[in-house]
């Protein structure tokens, strides 16, 4: 997190919310999170925590965007994730520096994981799917004749945008703990 005082780090973590929840709404509605809302973020943030932090503030916000796509970069690369999601979580670490945005990312999908492995057992393919996403990580070392073909219908993309607002709301509430304790 940015070492900036209560006030602004309240702020940041105010306007992260709000990124993550318009991006939530427009992704459950229109499966699209919109380049308005992440593009924006990306090119405001670094120069908002450079005028209040100087140029440390401003190399703590590009890092906290570079660092929070990597991983998501890969993913999408290798067509597990969509373009708005990466430009999300690399958004939400440039607004709320890298901890913030890894902690967001790991709980987004924790949150995604959970509700897809719901998805499948309510849909009664868990199992089916289990074992595929084992082969489909064990196949580049099985020997060729234990490798199993994976047919891409078996794929299923899930809209990452509501859970990573479940993710944020849950980092930004842990860093909170005052608004729990009565």
């Amino acid at each position: 997190m940015f070492t900036l005082g209560g006030d602004i780090a309240t702020a940041t973590h105010l306007v992260v919310l709000g990124v993550a929840l318009i991006a939530a709404f427009t992704d459950v509605r229109e499966g699209l999170i919109p380049n308005w809302l992440t593009l924006t973020a990306l090119v405001v943030a670094p120069i908002v925590h450079g005028v209040i932090d100087g140029t440390r503030g401003l190399l703590a916000s590009v890092m906290g965007l570079l660092i929070c796509s990597l991983v998501p970069l890969i993913i999408f690369y290798r067509k597990g994730m969509a373009g708005g999601d990466v430009k999300l979580f690399a958004a939400i670490g440039a607004i709320g520096g890298y901890e913030l945005g890894l902690e967001v990312q790991l709980l987004a999908l924790v949150c995604a994981s959970i509700y897809a492995l719901g998805q499948l057992a309510w849909n009664g393919r868990l199992l089916h799917s289990l074992t595929n996403s084992l082969f489909l990580g064990l196949n580049p070392v099985l020997p060729k004749r234990y490798r199993r073909s994976m047919s891409t219908a078996l794929m299923h993309r899930i809209r990452l945008g509501a859970a990573i607002l479940l993710g944020a709301l849950i980092a930004v509430s842990g860093h909170h703990q005052e608004l729990w304790i009565a």
